[in-house]
């Protein structure tokens, strides 16, 4: 498994980042999956639907392999601490 951290180009509302789990050998074929959801899809998070309908492009900023869905839930609601993109901003 791996935790991963999606930085939104612009902010949608209050969200700049997404932070979701994969298995590691299908990490990138669900970042290509969140990049294609569409609104009442039903296949990913309900923020990544409303995001990709704003127009709203993300980059995958991090990735921390070897963690579980527990490790990802510790670190929910701390994605700009740890993303690499925010901090090189002024």
């Amino acid at each position: 498994m791996a935790v991963y951290l999606l930085h939104f180009d612009r902010p949608y509302k209050h969200a700049r980042h997404y932070l979701g789990y994969a298995d590691d050998d299908k990490l990138h074929q669900r970042i290509d999956a969140h990049y294609a959801a569409t609104p009442g899809d039903g296949h990913h998070h309900r923020l990544l639907q409303v995001v990709r309908a704003a127009g709203i492009s993300f980059t995958l900023a991090r990735v921390w392999p070897g963690l579980t869905r527990a490790d990802e839930r510790k670190k929910k609601g701390h994605g700009a601490r740890a993303c690499p993109m925010c901090k090189e901003r002024p």
